[in-house]
């Protein structure tokens, strides 16, 4: 195979799961019937063909040319043009997983060694995503525990917040000291329609001070981004505090390491920046003594194009899994892969021996689901 390769096509498939029973996200009013993932396949002249998901590619219709007939492996030309896109039309970072995808083939090698090696295998943390009474959450707790996990996250709402209080306390007292817990306020940005604000800086600096009663690895998203005093407010009530999952810009996370507002970074590689700056924020992160763990909240394919990145610049201490059955199971939330993304016995996730981003569709279901254009 020539290295001087060609994109030859870009393709979008958007697939819709039925969800029975519904989802009920925490950060979401409105339960979950359904489950979309729009696929995004970049073909070359070489035969090598490139995945990625995540966002929506909503409106990228049109844009091809940009693309068609570059090559795939000049990424930084790349990168800037979906930087345009994104101010422009819309956050088309999926594009660039799969461009990734298609460079990792040409090189016979996995994107994490890539983009530095540093590790073949993360700890994951089980991200549950429902709010639930106390002696369910605190069970389910100990059923992760069982599985291998040595951490997991709660989801609390601020409005409710001696209910999630209770919550954390009840998980507190079954898992003792072996696992470690983080609590999601879910306050940096809200879903379409949602017109609720945040709560203020007072406000969660309260909460951060209860929750150091119960020794949390963190608190995520108690204020927008946007918010680097009241960040800092937040922090200096003795919690690490995480957020940037839907940072828009580079610049916003460049403001937070400048105004020291977060210990834990985490851009989601195919909702904010991309894989090229994500690393770039990892790095920093990294070099500072903060934490790089980034959001992973969409399929599994947008969790395997995190899991390269932060496994390449070695972040952690834990990658985000989303699991919290029986309402977010890895089947439903990795439906278009033919098997679904597990950690091991040890509660890590490898990542694949295959090159590029180790992707395995499912055929069947890449053909059943297909809904056409949104």
């Amino acid at each position: 195979m020539s290295w001087r390769v060609k994109i030859t096509r870009i393709t979008i498939k958007h697939l819709k799961s039925t969800l029975d029973p519904p989802f009920r996200a925490a950060w979401d009013p409105i339960p979950r019937h359904h489950f979309d993932a729009s696929l995004v396949f970049v073909e070359t002249d070489e035969g090598l063909t490139g995945v990625g998901s995540g966002d929506t590619m909503a409106g990228f219709e049109g844009f091809e040319h940009l693309f068609v007939g570059e090559d795939p492996m000049n990424m930084v030309r790349h990168v800037r043009i979906l930087e345009t896109l994104d101010f422009h039309a819309g956050r088309y970072w999926p594009l660039e997983a799969a461009l990734w995808d298609i460079f990792g083939q040409v090189c016979g090698q996995p994107v994490a060694t890539l983009f530095g090696g540093a590790e073949r295998r993360l700890p994951a943390y089980a991200s549950c995503g429902e709010l639930k009474p106390p002696e369910e959450r605190a069970e389910s707790a100990l059923a992760l525990q069982e599985e291998g996990f040595r951490a997991l996250k709660l989801r609390v709402d601020p409005r409710r917040v001696d209910k999630g209080m209770a919550t954390v306390a009840a998980v507190r007292e079954a898992v003792g000291s072996s696992m470690e817990i983080m609590v999601d306020l879910n306050q940096a940005w809200r879903m379409t329609g949602d017109t609720a604000r945040s709560i203020d800086g007072a406000g969660a600096r309260r909460i951060a001070e209860r929750l150091r009663e119960f020794d949390v690895f963190w608190l995520e998203e108690p204020l927008p981004i946007s918010d680097l005093k009241g960040l800092g407010d937040v922090r200096r009530a003795g919690v690490r505090i995480a957020g940037g999952e839907m940072a828009a810009t580079l610049s916003d996370l460049l403001d937070c390491m400048d105004a020291d507002a977060l210990d834990v970074y985490q851009p989601d590689v195919v909702l904010s920046l991309g894989m090229s700056r994500c690393r770039l924020v990892a790095e920093m992160a990294i070099q500072r003594n903060r934490h790089f763990t980034p959001h992973t909240w969409t399929n599994g394919l947008g969790l395997l194009a995190n899991l390269h990145v932060a496994a390449g610049v070695g972040g952690g201490p834990y990658l985000e899994y989303p699991y919290d059955p029986p309402g977010w199971t890895p089947e439903r939330r990795d439906f278009m892969l033919a098997e679904p993304l597990r950690p091991d016995a040890d509660g890590c996730l490898a990542v694949p021996d295959l090159p590029g981003l180790g992707a395995v569709l499912d055929e069947d279901a890449l053909r059943s689901l297909d809904v056409g254009a949104f």
